[in-house]
């Protein structure tokens, strides 16, 4: 049974940080992609950023690029979104997603989703 786990989520002013972790268990594959995407109500869900496993590859929406960092830490089975100089208009639910073979930015394409941890970006 795969889990993901999300945990960091909170009220933050804007221009502020968080850090998101999502902690997995119940997989064994070598080879994966590990995603974080967001979605607000009425919304589609927006691709943030995915890491791959094979080489540690990262890629991030051009909405985040330069603000968001992904990265993981193998050992305590998490991968954490570091999420910079937030914007009001991010004020969303932040989900992890897995996909047993390599990132895509096709939301349909991941297996797994865990149940999301909330953000709000307010003054």
């Amino acid at each position: 049974q795969v889990q993901f786990v999300e945990s960091g989520g909170g009220l933050v002013q804007p221009g502020g940080s968080l850090r998101l972790s999502c902690a997995a268990s119940g997989f064994t594959q070598s080879y994966y992609g590990m995603g974080w995407f967001r979605q607000a109500p009425g919304k589609e869900r927006e691709g943030v950023s995915c890491l791959d496993s094979a080489d540690g590859s990262t890629y991030y929406g051009d909405s985040v690029k330069g603000r968001f960092t992904i990265s993981r830490d193998n050992a305590k089975n998490t991968v954490y979104l570091q999420m910079n100089n937030l914007e009001p208009g991010e004020t969303t639910r932040y989900y992890c997603a897995f996909r047993a073979r390599f990132c895509s930015g096709d939301t349909r394409q991941y297996d797994t989703w865990g149940r999301g941890t909330g953000v709000t970006v307010t003054s």
